[in-house]
């Protein structure tokens, strides 16, 4: 596996602010999974994405519907994964996974085996009151050169 990415945010804006310029990077079929505790964060980092993709509709937690699908410069596929109780059960996740959009899954484990290889795979936890500590970790050249542009290296 190659070397991750970590940042520490003070903020929420921090935290969106970084969702932001990810989202100005992403290309079509891009992959982006989320894990980490409730109220970590993940919805407000697919919020920071969503923006930086255009779409000024709210965007909330797909929880009880599995799949919430945005509309920006390109298509946003917000999932919820924790909720599927057969990670074989065939949802057309792949259709998202190489549509037009960017797919963004939080609860990744939950389907790890229908993932694609080449994805972004991003945790986020709890450092502090309003601190969290992001950890990305690029899987795939798309994404490894990503992340090196984010954070200058």
């Amino acid at each position: 596996m190659n070397e991750g990415f970590e940042f520490i945010s003070h903020a929420l804006e921090e935290t969106q602010g970084l969702a932001e310029q990810l989202a100005e990077r992403l290309q079509p079929g891009d992959v982006i999974t989320l894990e980490g505790d409730l109220g970590a964060g993940k919805t407000s980092f697919t919020k920071g994405l969503a923006k930086g993709l255009g779409i000024t509709r709210n965007v909330n937690s797909p929880t009880f519907t599995i799949i919430k699908e945005y509309k920006g410069r390109l298509p946003l596929y917000h999932m919820d994964a924790y909720r599927i109780e057969d990670e074989y059960e065939d949802f057309g996740l792949e259709e998202y996974f190489e549509g037009e959009g960017i797919t963004v899954v939080e609860w990744p484990s939950m389907i790890s085996e229908q993932l694609p290889s080449e994805k972004l795979a991003i945790t986020i936890e709890h450092s502090g009151e309003t601190e969290r500590k992001l950890r990305f970790q690029p899987q795939g050249e798309h994404f490894i050169s990503i992340c090196k542009e984010i954070f200058n290296r």
